[in-house]
């Protein structure tokens, strides 16, 4: 008779986990406490507009052909992939710098900007290369029980990589501001400032510039539906909006969850709900981490997120976009150093229905606006509608047009809603961070130390915050619970 698996939360890590532990061999049910799959990434759909509530950026297309692959599946079975020409624009005070979908033509763009800094970048992102081959093929492949899982041949000649940092690095080689922002951009994806994490992670840059920006017909929903979709097919049973109230332990030992105040029995319990949260759902003495623990660690930021409906095309914008018009530097600063309301907050902006009619009606544009903060700060009603208003006169300063008048309407999430919808700590949008002493086997574990037959997946335990590491987190777990089976 097969072993049975409980499954907490259905995000991208749990639905990865779901997938291979039922390939695997085990029996699996998933409970999801919200009314449908996905966790942090939902979709909604409003008056003909279609909004990915959670991530919009399709890095890493590897790891997704990789998930599917391992079900004899391609991604093309599940959702058409389109790659972005241009990936991105960035908006400065006095000028834009836009990324092409080469390296060619972003070399070109760096030139422009800074003479002889395409020798640099090429250099750059040709060791990025390297990094991201070591990062991807080994070294997020291990589960973190140890730190001797980081020393390889490979990683032994990058080892003064991991104490040297981003920050640092890239200014050796660029002057220009806006190239050095440009550069210590994708990090943030990690949930780290630039100067606080390892240069090593420059893989983020291959993975921007040397492996694109791509964009999933319908949004970024399709991926949640197309593992959804493999799941059922491998026989995984889901059950919506069943919040669990308890993970069960008998004599040391995971025996099972309360949901609604049923008892379900299971041989493990996988979480991949917010760790902090998971743990809560524990008898005291069975939590590894004290709240003490979880208030020193390095959180990646919340976000204030707005999803706007316009009744017209914009000009002068692109899929994706940043506004740093701003001081980067400053930003980083009110979010990790002295956590407060930024008075004048970088942001991102996203207009998928620019590239994929599906996501809004005909002459009409999609808005997805992103504000990263702090964690754990004070979320009202009147501060959200000053930042709406102060990054849509900003929209319309840079852009150079009115953008106010085509307001259908809009709608927004930020740290209270993280914590009512997802269980998140303090709010955050993207797990705890990818610091120095935050990686790999620092951070917190796949399996308890203290239950046995309970693990946890997801972006706070390894390898960490995004959504391939998601996948990967989920597989990594999948194969802890199959070898103690």
């Amino acid at each position: 008779m097969s072993k049975k698996v409980v499954i907490i939360g259905s995000g991208f890590s749990s639905l990865s986990a779901s997938c291979y532990l039922t390939k695997w061999g085990f029996d699996v049910a998933v409970y999801e406490k919200n009314k449908s799959v996905g966790g942090r990434a939902s979709q909604m759909t409003k008056e003909g507009f279609t909004f990915d509530l959670g991530p919009s950026w399709y890095w890493m297309p590897d790891i997704f052909d990789k998930f599917f692959s391992d079900f004899g599946k391609k991604t093309s079975d599940y959702y058409t992939l389109h790659k972005l020409s241009p990936a991105y624009k960035i908006f400065f005070k006095d000028e834009t710098i836009t990324i092409g979908d080469t390296m060619d033509k972003i070399c070109t763009e760096f030139e422009r900007i800074e003479k002889g800094s395409s020798v640099h970048l090429r250099k750059f992102i040709s060791n990025a290369q390297e990094n991201y081959d070591i990062a991807i093929n080994k070294v997020v492949l291990k589960p973190g029980l140890s730190p001797f899982e980081l020393v390889t041949k490979d990683t032994i000649t990058k080892v003064d990589q991991f104490f040297k940092t981003i920050s640092g690095e890239v200014r050796k080689k660029f002057k220009n501001p806006k190239l050095i922002s440009t550069l210590e951009f994708p990090v943030l994806f990690l949930g780290a400032k630039p100067s606080n994490t390892p240069s090593f992670y420059s893989f983020m840059n291959f993975a921007d510039f040397g492996l694109g920006t791509w964009h999933p017909e319908g949004g970024m929903y399709e991926i949640i539906k197309a593992m959804h979709s493999l799941a059922e097919e491998l026989g995984v049973d889901f059950n919506l909006n069943h919040p669990v109230e308890k993970i069960r332990v008998d004599n040391g030992k995971a025996i099972g969850i309360t949901v609604k105040g049923v008892d379900i029995d299971s041989d493990f319990v996988l979480s991949g709900a917010d760790y902090h949260h998971s743990e809560t759902l524990l008898d005291k003495k069975y939590r590894q981490y004290s709240e003490n623990y979880w208030d020193k660690r390095t959180f990646a930021p919340s976000s204030l997120l707005f999803y706007v409906g316009f009744n017209k095309k914009l000009k002068n914008v692109e899929h994706h976009n940043l506004f740093f018009d701003t001081d980067f530097e400053q930003h980083t600063y009110d979010i990790y150093d002295k956590p407060k309301w930024p008075k004048e907050p970088l942001f991102y902006a996203n207009f998928p229905s620019i590239t994929d009619s599906t996501m809004a009606p005909p002459n009409s544009e999609t808005g997805f606006f992103l504000i990263p903060i702090a964690p754990g700060l004070e979320d009202t009603p009147e501060l959200r509608k000053q930042y709406f208003d102060l990054i849509m006169d900003r929209l319309e300063t840079r852009t150079g047009q009115k953008v106010n008048d085509g307001i259908l309407f809009y709608e927004s999430f930020c740290v209270n809603d993280f914590i009512e919808k997802y269980n998140s700590y303090k709010g955050n949008a993207y797990g705890m961070a990818n610091t120095l002493t935050q990686t790999a086997f620092l951070r917190p574990k796949l399996k308890s130390k203290k239950v046995e037959n309970l693990y946890f997946t997801g972006q706070l335990t390894v390898p960490g915050p995004g959504v391939p590491p998601s996948l990967i987190s989920g597989k990594l777990v999948s194969e802890l619970i199959t070898n103690k089976k």
